[in-house]
């Protein structure tokens, strides 16, 4: 299984020295240390699915340079369908295929056929979402001749495989993180530092905040319209969106604060997106690599927004499908996509979905009383959507929606004991990241504006808070995708 806190605080410094001290600035030594780590972190969890991952990463590497080499646009075209017809194959096969047989059973049921359709039994290997999407849009964008093919298989199977980001992402592009890992790095001290409190900033999102929010989540949605009032929850949908963001977010900060140890920068994947005033601008602040994936290699590619109204809304409810049903091979997930299309579709007929393009700045010190209702009126509409995303089954969401609707709302709020600290935990963190929604993340260059001990009060009180609120030792949400 996957490292747990303490294994991997063993691991990263173990790594760290090695890449800084044994290979001393020679790139083979550098890359040759952080693949094998790589390697390593993704056997801890089960080495058997090893081979996968080195199979679709020469597959990609082999066809994107055979479609290099082609002559002609045809033999560009069997090249590229081979690395997407198998790459697909095999997520469909470990991810979707025992959805689809059994649908398909469901369905002949209907016509009084009966079937008894094969299922097999196998976990689902880790990333695999994830390292497929980076192998593929690396092969199309040489068929696109928007980069040249790698020629060290080293460089690519790092890129493919680079521990941060290998299990839940950001989905890199060849465009980004290739030119950075094909040279030495030289130690750069400040980055390092940088590094050090992305990853203790993620860690408290993560241990203290998502986790802390899991266990009244898990309790209400596990008895949904049982035990609990209809303000239960409403409640508990409310702190799933914060425990999902949280713990997105949290790994996402943990991994470009660790890849920025080694001197890379990997792509941003979070730009504060409750703070968004429509759904549209959401999409744009919320799991940004994914989200870019599909705009550059499916939306666009079907024409994007360039045709007709009709065409418009038929992309985007294609591409909102594709990504639920991306996220799992359940109904749930893909309603959740289907309902971010339909909340989309106003926007788009209205022509006011690209209203919000700057994600980086509000530019005022305090939201006018109007962004604040946008934003919360767009909180309202993500947490609804986010039932499904939660529910184990569509039956299982349509309960819990209307037992929030029932006439014992205003009953007990929360199960048991009312955690008053993780909802000062909450409030601090919408401060902070308030603060900070002009940077990376909440805290970057917010804190080199403080004098020295309060800064180190600041850290050595989160550091406190991973240690007494962080026992909960909940699995990231999205090691599942």
């Amino acid at each position: 299984m996957l490292f747990n806190s303490l294994s991997f605080a063993l691991f990263l410094p173990i790594v760290f020295c090695l890449y800084w001290f044994v290979a001393n600035k020679s790139l083979l030594a550098q890359q040759s240390i952080l693949l094998i780590a790589s390697y390593f972190f993704y056997a801890c969890w089960n080495w058997h699915f090893l081979f996968l991952l080195i199979f679709s990463t020469s597959l990609d590497f082999f066809t994107g340079s055979k479609i290099a080499e082609a002559n002609n646009l045809q033999t560009k075209k069997i090249w590229l369908w081979t690395s997407i017809l198998i790459n697909v194959g095999l997520l469909g096969v470990f991810k979707y295929y025992n959805f689809f047989v059994s649908s398909l059973a469901e369905l002949l049921s209907i016509f009084h056929i009966s079937i008894h359709p094969y299922l097999i039994k196998i976990i689902l290997p880790v990333g695999i979402s994830f390292y497929t999407f980076h192998g593929l849009s690396y092969v199309i964008d040489i068929y696109y001749n928007r980069i040249k093919p790698e020629k060290s298989v080293l460089t690519y199977s790092l890129f493919v495989c680079f521990f941060p980001l290998l299990v839940a992402g950001p989905i890199e592009r060849a465009t980004h993180l290739l030119p950075q890992l094909a040279i030495a790095k030289k130690f750069d001290y400040q980055k390092a530092i940088e590094g050090l409190r992305q990853i203790v900033w993620g860690l408290f999102k993560k241990v203290v905040i998502a986790d802390g929010c899991a266990v009244i989540v898990t309790k209400v949605f596990g008895n949904a319209g049982e035990a609990y009032s209809g303000s239960s929850h409403a409640v508990a949908a409310c702190l799933f969106s914060i425990q999902i963001y949280c713990d997105f977010s949290g790994y996402t900060d943990m991994a470009l604060g660790t890849a920025r140890l080694f001197g890379i920068e990997l792509l941003q994947n979070f730009a504060f997106p409750y703070f968004s005033r429509d759904v549209a601008e959401f999409w744009r602040r919320w799991h940004i690599s994914l989200s870019a994936w599909f705009r550059d290699y499916v939306y666009i590619p079907l024409g994007g927004s360039k045709l007709s109204m009709f065409f418009t809304l038929r992309n985007t409810l294609i591409v909102f499908i594709i990504s639920g049903f991306w996220h799992g091979a359940n109904y749930t997930f893909i309603v959740w996509g289907l309902l971010h299309a339909l909340f989309m579709f106003p926007q788009i007929l209205l022509k006011r979905n690209r209203i919000y393009l700057n994600t980086v700045a509000f530019g005022k010190n305090l939201p006018s009383f109007n962004e604040t209702i946008q934003m919360l009126s767009t909180f309202c509409l993500i947490t609804f959507a986010w039932i499904f995303f939660r529910s184990a089954t569509l039956s299982e969401a349509f309960h819990f929606i209307n037992t929030i609707f029932s006439k014992s709302f205003f009953k007990e709020p929360l199960p048991g004991e009312k955690p008053i600290s993780l909802f000062a935990f909450i409030g601090f963190l919408f401060i902070m990241e308030w603060m900070g929604r002009n940077h990376l993340f909440a805290l970057e260059k917010i804190e080199l504006k403080w004098i020295a001990p309060f800064r180190w009060l600041f850290y050595y009180g989160l550091i406190l808070a991973i240690v007494f609120y962080g026992g909960m030792q909940q699995p990231f949400i999205y090691f599942q995708f």
